[in-house]
């Protein structure tokens, strides 16, 4: 019953158990456009590995179900309360633990931020490579619950790439230590890179061991280019890597994106800057280079650039470098002044990032929707934009939506690059994997959680529990 959990929750954690109304309703929803139905039963701030394991003890013994919650930056819905839930809070839990220079590892809480370690790394000439727009407020743990991408991946990988281990507490209470320290390792099956991405449905993550790469010295130059309409800055972004050019950024805002975030920023941000003098219609493409060596290929993607028809200016200036990504990643903040914004997560092979954005279009001319629309070119992995008014998603968004991840599907893609499935792709994930790898799924989830109290209704229908709805 749920008083009985209650009273086992506060006799084995005390004020860490919370179950004060504004408290519970702050973990009703991420930033992904959907709210629970119902608040949680509690609140557990969790600061240790102890505390995780006491919550998911009194959890399994009781059938309750327990929501792992970072952060709460996730845009998939995938860390927000369930009826009658457990959240389960990792924010405290925020201890850089070790710092190797030699083996070139850290070893981290799940609630470290991103860029708070890298602020740590620096002095040390080290840095941890996955970047996601959210780095500033988004948490470690929650990078590798959903394997978050970023600007970055294209080059440096996605956060898989940097996981060597794992500390994951099993629904059942024990603690699973996953991985290696050491830089091969095939020791059995690879816990470590299938618990990274699974969103909390098989175990929730107290520790991590990263890889990480040294700071190389060398300079940054940035290529930047206009073209007269989006599949022109896609073709020229799909020639770069069809030449096998690396870019450590390669990234595409369309005119639609543009003109919101050009709205948002006003002029004086944009001064000085290549998109300073962006005409309407116009969409935008953005590489840099880096390490040694950049100067060339910088030249390079810039030739690559003025043959898909874009106007290019070339900059070695650093700040200016900056400068520009900073407005890449005011895209999100400048959709949100303006209303509420459904950010949906695609990736298709990057020869085909033409015919996506293409489709993209068409989609929104179809529906009378306006799509704006960014991309990590480099990798194929696009982010469509929904802007609509009022609490609930109007069913022409999820008409859209649903054209939108079946085309991705059609041409090769995936319904998710980086965000995760959580609650609100779990309809479509059987269509993309296939019968037998959907039950087989399902299995390893029942393996992991035979009684379903993990994340229940993030990526498979809920066994323990209710779902969310939205907004």
């Amino acid at each position: 019953m749920p008083t009985d959990v209650l009273a086992r929750l506060h006799d084995a954690l005390g004020a860490s158990v919370t179950t004060d109304p504004a408290a519970l309703d702050s973990t009703r929803e991420d930033r992904s456009g959907w709210r629970s139905a119902t608040p949680p039963l509690a609140v557990v701030h969790a600061a240790s590995v102890d505390d995780v394991q006491a919550v998911l003890r009194i959890a399994h013994a009781a059938g309750t179900p327990v929501v792992p919650r970072g952060a709460g930056t996730g845009l998939a819905g995938g860390a927000i309360a369930s009826p009658g839930a457990i959240v389960l809070d990792l924010s405290r839990m925020n201890r850089i633990l070790e710092v190797s220079e030699a083996d070139e590892l850290a070893v981290v809480e799940p609630g470290v931020l991103n860029g708070d370690l890298n602020d740590a790394l620096a002095p040390l000439g080290l840095w941890f490579a996955p970047d996601p727009a959210s780095r500033a407020i988004s948490s470690i743990g929650g990078n590798i619950a959903t394997n978050a991408g970023g600007l970055l991946c294209a080059k440096y990988g996605v956060t898989r790439e940097a996981v060597l281990g794992l500390a994951v507490v099993l629904a059942d209470g024990r603690l699973l230590r996953t991985g290696h320290r050491t830089v091969k390792g095939v020791t059995g099956y690879d816990l470590t890179a299938l618990i990274t991405g699974s969103e909390g449905t098989l175990g929730v993550i107290v520790e991590a061991t990263v890889r990480l790469r040294p700071i190389e010295a060398g300079e940054v130059v940035t290529v930047a280019a206009a073209f007269p309409g989006v599949e022109a800055a896609a073709a020229a972004s799909a020639a770069v890597t069809a030449a096998r050019i690396r870019p450590a950024v390669m990234e595409l805002i369309d005119a639609a994106g543009l003109a919101r975030v050009a709205s948002f920023l006003g002029a004086t941000a944009l001064a000085g800057t290549p998109l300073e003098t962006i005409a309407p219609g116009e969409a935008f493409l953005l590489a840099q280079s880096d390490s040694h060596g950049a100067a060339a290929e910088a030249a390079r993607i810039a030739e690559a650039f003025a043959a898909a028809g874009g106007r290019v200016t070339v900059s070695t200036d650093a700040a200016e470098g900056e400068r520009l990504l900073a407005i890449r990643r005011a895209m999100h903040p400048a959709l949100a002044a303006s209303g509420q914004v459904l950010i949906e997560d695609v990736a298709v092979p990057r020869s085909r990032l033409p015919e996506m954005f293409r489709a993209i279009e068409e989609i929104g001319a179809r529906y009378g929707i306006e799509i704006p629309t960014i991309a990590h070119a480099g990798d194929g992995n696009l982010h469509p934009n929904f802007v609509f008014a009022g609490e609930e998603v109007p069913g022409e968004v999820w008409a859209a939506a649903d054209d939108m991840f079946r085309t991705a599907v059609a041409l090769g893609g995936t319904l998710t690059g980086e965000h995760g499935v959580g609650i609100l792709k779990r309809r479509w994930l059987a269509d993309e994997l296939g019968a037998d790898s959907f039950e087989l799924q399902r299995g390893i989830k029942a393996l992991f959680d035979p009684t379903g109290i993990l994340n229940p209704g993030v990526m498979f229908e809920s066994t323990a529990g209710g779902a969310a709805t939205a907004r």
